[in-house]
């Protein structure tokens, strides 16, 4: 008797851990769908006879339920294909490793001696000035562009005398008549890797901190 006694209670215990994990695994519309079922089952049971749930309102209840499990589902869809999409994106990025790129910044990256980068003009300049500066803000080298129309510029710094501590940044001056004209800087580097940080597929450097994609305006 008692070896029967054993044999049923890890046979129930067994049963429970059973029942528990597929609790465990039933999914959140299912278990919404369980829950809005057994409190419907409950209102029936003990609505008053004399006065029975009208149709329309059970219809209408039901109705809501399948409404919430629909987007639920549609939500589940679309995280889905999100994480297909960044995998996608990811695999597409890592094509760009080994190539020169161009960034939003003003760091430049000196390779073999020479820096390069980038000016985006919103019009058409007749003095363009790039002012190379050390780490601490001092101006070791300007680079004098020229007259240039709207676009972009390209420029190189030879940077073989540089002897900074860390990358030199540069500003840029360009005028129309004396008159400021709006300029972006823009940066050149080479890209070793790409990851994905918040859902978002960054560009990753040798000396310079990683960038978003959306940072990447040209690839050379």
């Amino acid at each position: 008797m008692l070896t029967g006694t054993t044999s049923s209670t890890a046979s129930s215990t067994t049963t429970a851990a059973s029942g528990t994990s597929t609790s465990t695994s039933t999914t959140t519309a299912a278990a919404s769908q369980d829950r809005f079922l057994k409190l419907l089952v409950a209102q029936l049971n003990n609505q008053d006879p004399m006065n029975p749930m009208d149709n329309a309102q059970m219809t209408t209840q039901m109705a809501q339920m399948s409404t919430v499990s629909g987007i639920e589902q549609v939500n589940a869809t679309l995280t889905s294909i999100a994480t297909q999409f960044n995998t996608m994106q990811m695999l597409q990025g890592s094509g760009m490793v080994g190539h020169n790129v161009l960034v939003d910044s003003n760091v430049l990256t000196p390779v073999n001696g020479v820096a390069s980068g980038a000016i985006d003009l919103a019009g058409q300049a007749d003095s363009v000035k790039v002012q190379v500066m050390s780490p601490g803000g001092q101006v070791v080298d300007t680079i004098d562009v020229g007259a240039s129309n709207a676009g972009r510029v390209n420029f190189n710094w030879d940077a073989s005398n540089y002897q900074g501590g860390g990358n030199p940044t540069f500003q840029v001056q360009a005028t129309l008549g004396g008159q400021p004209v709006t300029a972006t800087p823009l940066a050149q580097d080479t890209v070793v890797s790409v990851g994905m940080l918040n859902g978002s597929m960054n560009m990753q450097f040798q000396n310079r901190s990683p960038v978003p994609y959306s940072s990447v305006q040209a690839i050379l």
